[in-house]
């Protein structure tokens, strides 16, 4: 006997996701909808030629924003995590990159107003000893047995390099995912007791936040072995605006002379002969990408010389 499609079909939706991410004044900008509370999403209809024909279209509608880059990021299907009870939903995300006209653009928000604790940029963030690790560790000694007190306390010191580990900005779904175990955010916290403390940031709905981080983490790591940051960048730039749009999504600050030595020595950016309208100072050269280099071989990143804290 058949499977009763149509009941299979109202008891699973598909939604398409976008990560649609943009640098502009040094931050790494998402665009949301819903006053900040959503990623662009719709759900995959028949009319759509392809899911990723389905999500450009979407995104444009409720944004816009036309999509340049785009990669599938991940397929999320967990069964306790959709906002409806009564019916499974699957995400499948994608991860796209423009270029923003301004900050000031309607949805654009910065990612790390979701995620504090990854901007090293001028240091350790002081969420991370003044709340995140106290809650981590109360966490860890809730823990029954001492073997899962262990067990959660290491993993609290790998994700956010706590009691002298070092930090890795690629584990931005990890740390998230650890403190959605913990309960200490809000997504956590809706099938957690009630009661208790949690961490000051802005909240997405269903799991928007958890594929944002996604997002992060994927976009983090490509930049070290593929040059998609130039996606994000204007069509001419100076070494110093390409340096700040790579600590932006890094959430760390780079060697500056390691860095253009890098960047000079893999041929990814040529000169144009023209510099900067408004520099104090020495003016600063113009740059633009090479495209070439993308069918004279495998482009290797940035190798990001970061500095470590």
């Amino acid at each position: 006997m058949l499977p009763a499609e149509p009941a299979l079909a109202r008891a699973v939706a598909v939604d398409l996701i976008a990560v649609l991410v943009a640098v502009t004044g040094g931050e790494p900008r998402v665009m949301t909808l819903d006053e900040g509370q959503a990623l662009p999403s719709g759900p995959f209809e028949l009319a759509h030629r392809s899911l990723q024909s389905g999500l450009r279209a979407w995104v444009e509608q409720q944004t816009r924003h036309p999509i340049g880059y785009v990669e599938q990021l991940y397929t999320f299907a967990d069964k306790d995590r959709g906002s409806d009870a009564g019916q499974r939903t699957i995400s499948i995300s994608y991860l796209g990159l423009t270029r923003a006209s301004s900050e000031r653009e309607a949805g654009w928000r910065s990612w790390y107003d979701y995620f504090p604790w990854e901007d090293w940029r001028s240091g350790e963030p002081a969420i991370i000893a003044g709340r995140l690790a106290p809650l981590l560790r109360a966490w860890a000694e809730a823990g029954e047995g001492g073997t899962l007190r262990r067990d959660r306390w290491q993993r609290a010191c790998v994700t956010f390099g706590l009691d002298g580990g070092t930090w890795n900005e690629e584990l931005a779904l990890q740390r998230y995912e650890l403190l959605y175990e913990a309960g200490l955010v809000p997504e956590g916290a809706r099938r957690a007791a009630a009661g208790g403390d949690r961490i000051t940031a802005r909240a997405m709905i269903a799991d928007h936040r958890r594929i944002l981080a996604t997002g992060i983490a994927r976009l983090r790591a490509k930049i070290k072995y593929r040059p998609v940051v130039f996606e994000l960048m204007p069509p001419t730039f100076t070494l110093l605006q390409l340096q700040r749009c790579v600590e932006a999504l890094a959430g760390r600050l780079v060697h500056k002379q390691n860095f253009r030595r890098l960047v000079e020595q893999q041929e990814l950016v040529e000169e144009t002969g023209e510099t900067a309208p408004e520099t104090v100072g020495r003016p600063a050269k113009l740059f633009r990408f090479r495209h070439a280099v993308l069918a004279e071989r495998e482009a290797i990143g940035t190798k990001l010389p970061l500095v470590r804290s």
